[in-house]
């Protein structure tokens, strides 16, 4: 299905940005905390999807690269402020 080759580019910018942030509280959390704060991050987040990471490499400037990049670590940091304060109940 030529559906199986498109992502979100913010994906894999949201899933190493989340594991930059608990090492950096020097905390783990469990997998539904981070699904929760994956799926909070993303929905604050454009969609930008691509068939390969490097497309969008490629277009953009460094400036975009910039603001892409602080885009999602805003994202993130506020989904696990939101998560904290929430906690899943399962």
């Amino acid at each position: 299905m030529i559906l199986d080759n498109i992502h979100n580019h913010f994906e894999n910018l949201v899933y190493e940005e989340i594991q930059r942030y608990q090492a950096k509280q020097g905390r783990t959390f469990s997998d539904h905390a981070l699904e929760d704060v994956a799926c909070l991050a993303l929905n604050h987040l454009p969609a930008r999807y691509v068939r390969h990471s490097v497309d969008i490499a490629f277009y953009l400037t460094p400036k975009e690269h910039a603001d892409m990049d602080q885009q999602v670590s805003d994202a993130v940091a506020v989904a696990f402020d939101l998560v904290v304060l929430h906690p899943h109940q399962d």
